[in-house]
């Protein structure tokens, strides 16, 4: 910043404490948002980042000032089709030097979103931060916590959240016509993970690749092609969180919204356990939760299944086919199968069969809106995101409570939400990561 600029976060501080001596300058520009246009940068710039970029700057308020990527190649594709665009490596020299941006997406490696976010919401940042919003318990807890006390604007990259379906859902479940609900299962047929060792050979780390700043929090090892960089790192234990830290969040949406969940009270895998360096291919997850006005007891199971696994053949037979992915809501009085993501099933109960109810379209009433631009509206001070950290944050929670169960196969674990602990020493080793030295950041 030049000097004598003064910044348009700064006039709005300067504006604010100058009201307490002139009154009259302000009411009215002090709950405003501070500008009609939003200054915005993106941490990761290729493949789901890329889309990331692209939908938030649809919007019409938007401008694009800067990018930072490991990826000196993908830099280079941004910059191609942004000209104007300032681009780092390094995310940490961004913050430091774009003093005047409002907003950013962290669209990268699981291990990354939590230094990430926090170093941009003590910057007073908002933030979209992609699913599952951090790699460990500890950190999404952190984040969720900080956003609420200094009134972050956030929103988790569920962007299926605003679809017409799935904001639909909530009503047409609350609205009684399936009955109280006595169970739900949730299962993906994505296999990611491994059953062999991670391979001994290394290779040249590639001169566009910054490793270092790739491994982040991570500990420090060799460089090894088609094991980490760009997708793969979801198979692996302390880098990504598996099928269902990867696609939990989107599946589970429906259950959390509609059922209004927080914690779990305990947890269980059925599955096999991953190897020392990768997760497992498939998984089976049960979890029990307290009941509330809309189950029909004063617990309620919730199950996912991945890789392949499906729900049990009692409850397949009741619906038919099941798609590759989504949920099944049993009811006192009915079925609700909500594909990921298409038109749902309804199955209406008439003595000890279930009927489908024909009419469902009629019932999906609320109409798709744009998860990105909500955000945005967000920061313009026109409107809560609907995934911000108050709700994506206990969602994120859930599912990686389930990663650590698939550590403990056939272990009932206990979970113990306001301490933030399982019952289970040996499980309560992996809610929180010890980072790699010099990665530390105050508040993880």
């Amino acid at each position: 910043m030049k000097k004598g600029k003064l910044s348009r976060r700064s006039f709005f501080k300067t504006i604010g404490t100058a009201s307490i001596a002139f009154p009259f300058i302000s009411h009215q520009l002090i709950s405003a948002p501070p500008s009609s246009r939003v200054r915005f940068a993106a941490f990761g710039t290729a493949n789901m980042a890329r889309v990331d970029i692209y939908e938030i700057i649809s919007h019409p308020n938007v401008d694009f000032i800067a990018a930072a990527d490991v990826d000196n190649n993908f830099l280079s594709q941004i910059k191609k089709d942004h000209p104007q665009l300032k681009i780092y490596t390094d995310y940490r020299k961004l913050l430091d030097e774009e003093k005047d941006i409002d907003c950013l997406s962290i669209s990268t490696p699981d291990h990354t979103h939590a230094v990430m976010a926090m170093a941009a919401m003590q910057r007073n940042l908002a933030i979209y931060c992609q699913k599952p919003m951090a790699h460990d318990i500890y950190e999404v807890r952190k984040l969720t916590e900080y956003a609420q006390q200094n009134n972050i604007i956030t929103q988790m990259g569920i962007q299926i959240h605003a679809h017409d379906i799935y904001r639909s859902t909530p009503k047409i479940i609350q609205s009684g016509i399936i009955g109280k609900i006595k169970e739900t299962w949730s299962w993906c047929g994505n296999s990611y993970g491994s059953e062999d060792p991670l391979p001994s050979n290394t290779s040249p780390t590639p001169n566009h690749l910054n490793w270092d700043l790739w491994l982040n929090t991570a500990a420090e090892r060799p460089y090894i092609e088609g094991q980490y960089h760009p997708g793969v790192w979801r198979n692996i234990l302390d880098l990504g969180t598996g099928v269902l830290g990867d696609m939990g969040c989107h599946i589970f949406d429906n259950i959390f919204s509609s059922l209004e969940l927080k914690a779990p009270i305990s947890v269980r895998s059925e599955g096999p356990e991953p190897n020392k360096w990768y997760w497992a291919k498939n998984e089976i997850v049960h979890y029990t939760f307290p009941g509330n006005s809309y189950t029909a007891e004063d617990k309620l199971p919730v199950h996912w299944h991945s890789g392949g696994n499906l729900p049990p053949e009692e409850i397949r037979k009741l619906v038919g086919e099941l798609p590759h992915s989504g949920s099944i809501f049993l009811g006192t009085e009915g079925i609700y199968l909500i594909p990921h993501f298409s038109t749902p099933k309804l199955f209406k109960k008439n003595g000890d069969k279930y009927e489908e109810y024909p009419e469902i379209q009629k019932l999906i009433t609320l109409p798709t809106i744009s998860h990105w631009h909500q955000f945005i509206d967000g920061v313009l001070a026109k409107g809560t995101p609907a995934a911000n950290f108050d709700y994506a944050g206990p969602l994120a929670e859930c599912i990686l409570i389930g990663t650590i169960a698939s550590r403990f196969r056939n272990t009932t674990l206990k979970w113990d939400c306001k301490n933030m602990q399982f019952d289970l020493k040996e499980a309560n080793c992996f809610i929180k990561r010890t980072y790699r030295k010099g990665w530390e950041i105050e508040g993880l």
